[in-house]
């Protein structure tokens, strides 16, 4: 029966947009374009990425390679600092001793808690706590295991790392609370939530809608902490140059980065200079600086010298911060017909005491389905652990890993189709806000999803099907994630070749922006992709909101939008109104733009020859500069455009995985694994194919094999490497494909586009999950799901 499903899905489409769910709005989209000046060949496109090249052939330089500070800036070789990590979880230093490690040769400094400069201090004040200070060596208290207790700086690395094992520290020992299961009955209501939110909602009356359901599930589920560990290390070089600092550092948010080291250094911004060009992976992990750039930062002002500094892997894992784990409490109750009438959703997760973080997970619940009686709450049990910071998808990754696996047992107690529950309780407003949504295709992701994975073959009945020793599972999950938006600006520029140029503080990590921002450019002043050049990753160029929460390429994009449109004007002006242009007098509403050329009504001028006349002649119009003629776009924040107010903006998506579990031993091997995804407008066919593939991967990856360990006795973490923190690997991950449904999101932003780097990752552990326990039968509510918990519950098998 699977061997059948596979082979009738065989000749599906693989990949790219598809138009299920989405004929109108394409269409409606298409006769946009063609308006507006302009032909729309490009965004959308697979194109290539365009520092594809720069990257396999080893020119893109990420910061532990910047190697030129001497020639580039007139200074001398860096030297190299190394962090010198607490052993206790909780206490206080009552002796350190640096003079052994002040002898080994090359040694330059010993920084500690006695000799490190006055700092800013951590507060909650801002929207954001990316730009907040981030202190380091200020007191001899331990707040948690592996905390910096001093830095070495040597002239090598090797000599760093030596004498850091010489500083000699005695600590006064606390008893500490590392035990999230131990300490629930602690929990308290957060300060505050992240970006505002509320801690908890509720509406109508949950426990009576609740006691009154015919049919009830009421579950807890576990999720461990988890770590960011992108590809690229935590590192920084700082390159003191008279009283500025220059900061490579590999950050998501520019911006965000030069405030918060300004503040913690106690310096004007304008001091603190940032390049963060090329960002090799940083899901959550990079949207601040953290220990290495801050000392980093500190140790260059004070030898007056460029000073480099990269985390160890095993220093990445409580230094970087973690994601919560989390106690979720689910209750689902629904008719004999499966409609809901109550939902709630309650979470207990781990905070650091000193650094309060309380990550959306109730939220995931509140515009997912349909029910009169609802409630989501927030509570925050203090742990002596590194402090919890935003991990790839916040809230909704480990928030649909329970009410998604809640939902599977419901459909399971009902004997009801977990697709046709899922589409039994769409709801027609957002069933909180009680505002439209701005579109919404969650119901077709489910039956494209499910004609194509071929779910008219899983059993119903859990442990009946079987391919010799394997079990076979199939499981599906529904995804969502809100589409932020936040205050970016973009400048674009036409130089006197006809080519453009993009800048932007924004950054790319990995994710495609360099390639996205060309398109959007290319688009909107009719130029082919090669004639953009996308400048990223500079705190000279303009403010954008950076990259994470998937905002960043709306974001940018729309920016560039916007710039490109403001350009576009500017130059039919300069043009048509110019003795000089053959184009003068022409009606420029009737202008094309395409080939780097002007076209009206037959007669055409290049770009170029207009920037170079308007050079020339002087008197042009506004943005004219030395290099070109520019325009600057602006999205603003979501609080200022109405139609975040007016409208529920969210991205979808329906998860499909089958499974194979062994009969005899509970070992787990995914089979395939289908995404089917409402994302707006496509900017780029190839890298959001990747994003939501990378994304689908993890989520494999939290339902089987992804936890911290932590020592309840010390506070460590006992799994601190790649060894032994477990990823999905290529061997893990046989078969994964992403369908993206075409689509136009106008009330997201005039391109109609919503971001998709952490959609893929919603849902899709979850269907994994559901996947196991329809091979087996057993349900596991402690994730990730392990051979130990299947194993004592696998059903008999025959002799």
């Amino acid at each position: 029966m699977v061997e059948k499903a596979m082979v009738e899905n065989a000749a599906e489409e693989k990949s790219g947009v598809t138009k299920a769910g989405g004929d109108k709005a394409g269409a409606e989209r298409a006769g946009a374009e063609k308006t507006g000046g302009r032909e729309a060949a490009v965004i959308g496109r697979p194109l290539n990425r365009v520092d594809g090249p720069l990257k396999v052939t080893g020119r893109a330089t990420y910061v532990y390679e910047e190697w030129d500070a001497q020639e580039r800036y007139g200074v001398g070789p860096p030297l190299y600092g190394y962090i010198v990590g607490a052993t206790i979880g909780k206490g206080r230093i009552t002796r350190i001793d640096t003079a052994r490690a002040e002898r080994l040769p090359g040694v330059r400094m010993v920084m500690t808690h006695h000799n490190a400069p006055p700092q800013g201090t951590w507060n909650d004040s801002t929207f954001l706590e990316f730009p907040r200070a981030f202190p380091a060596l200020t007191s001899p208290d331990i707040h948690f295991h592996g905390e910096p207790v001093a830095l070495v700086v040597a002239a090598t690395f090797e000599q760093a790392r030596e004498a850091a094992g010489l500083v000699d520290v005695s600590y006064s020992v606390e008893q500490g609370h590392y035990d999230l299961a131990a300490r629930l009955d602690q929990a308290h209501p957060p300060h505050k939530m992240k970006i505002g939110l509320a801690a908890d909602t509720a509406v109508g009356d949950i426990e009576s809608g609740f006691a009154a359901a015919e049919v009830r599930i009421d579950r807890h589920y576990t999720t461990p902490c988890e770590s960011s560990q992108p590809m690229e290390p935590h590192a920084c070089l700082v390159v003191p140059h008279g009283e500025d600092l220059i900061v490579h550092t590999s950050t998501q948010i520019v911006h965000s980065a030069r405030t918060s080291i300004a503040t913690t250094l106690l310096v004007d911004e304008e001091r603190i200079h940032i390049a963060s060009p090329y960002v090799g992976g940083g899901f959550g992990s990079k949207l601040r600086v953290h220990y290495e750039t801050i000392l980093a930062a500190i140790a260059a002002r004070a030898l007056d010298q460029p000073v480099k500094i990269a985390l160890t892997r095993q220093q990445t894992f409580p230094l970087v911060g973690v994601r919560p784990a989390s106690h979720q409490h689910v209750r689902l109750g629904s008719g004999r017909d499966g409609r809901l009438v109550a939902i709630a959703h309650d979470v207990t997760m781990q905070t650091n005491p000193d650094v309060e973080y309380a990550e959306q997970i109730a939220a995931t619940t509140r515009s997912l389905y349909a029910a009169p009686h609802r409630a989501t709450s927030h509570r925050l049990t203090s742990l002596d652990l590194p402090r919890g910071e935003d991990v790839r998808a916040p809230g909704h990754a480990p928030g649909l890993l329970a009410v998604e696996s809640a939902m599977d047992e419901l459909a399971h107690q009902l004997s009801m189709d977990p697709v046709e529950l899922r589409i039994r309780n769409e709801p027609e407003l957002d069933p909180e806000r009680g505002v439209p949504f701005s579109e919404r295709h969650l119901v077709d992701c489910l039956r494209e999803g499910a004609r194509r994975f071929g779910w008219k073959h899983r059993a119903a009945r859990p442990a009946s099907l079987r391919e010799g020793r394997w079990l076979v599972g199939y499981g599906v999950a529904s995804a969502i994630r809100p589409h932020p938006q936040a205050a970016t600006r973009v400048r674009v520029r036409v130089v006197a070749d006809g080519s453009a140029v993009v800048l932007s503080d924004m950054t790319d990590l990995g994710t495609g922006t360099y390639t996205a921002l060309t398109q959007v450019a290319a688009d909107g002043l009719g130029l082919p992709p090669e004639r953009v050049r996308v400048e990223l990753g500079r705190s000279e160029f303009p403010v954008s909101a950076g990259s994470g929460g998937s905002w960043g390429a709306g974001n940018s994009s729309t920016a560039v939008h916007h710039a490109c449109a403001v350009l576009r004007e500017k130059l039919l002006t300069a043009a048509c109104g110019d003795e000089r242009s053959p184009l003068y007098g022409r009606d420029p509403a009737a202008a094309v733009l395409a080939d780097g050329r002007v076209r009206i009504d037959g007669v055409a001028e290049g770009l170029g020859e207009i920037v170079a006349r308007v050079r020339a002649g002087g008197g042009g119009p506004d943005g004219e500069t030395e290099a070109g003629l520019e325009a600057e776009g602006v999205t603003p924040p979501a609080r200022e455009d109405p139609n975040y107010a007016a409208y529920s903006i969210n991205t979808y998506g329906a998860q499909f995985a089958e499974v194979g579990v062994d009969a005899d031993t509970a070992e787990i091997r995914l089979r395939r694994m289908l995404g089917v995804f409402s994302v707006g407008r496509v900017l780029n066919a190839r890298t959001a194919h990747s994003q939501l593939m990378g994304g689908m991967i993890w989520g494999l990856g939290m339902a089987l094999e992804e936890g911290v360990d932590v020592d309840v006795r010390s506070g460590a973490f006992v799994n601190r490497d790649l060894a032994q923190y477990m990823v999905p690997v290529h061997a893990d991950v046989p078969e994964v494909d992403a369908v993206i449904l075409e689509g136009s999101d106008d009330k997201a932003n005039p391109l109609g586009a919503k971001g998709v780097g952490e959609l893929g990752i919603c849902g899709a552990g979850a269907a994994v999950a559901n996947a196991v326990f329809n091979a087996t039968g057993v349900r596991v509510r402690d994730f990730p799901v392990t051979l130990e918990q299947l194993l004592p519950s696998l059903p008999p098998q025959d002799v």
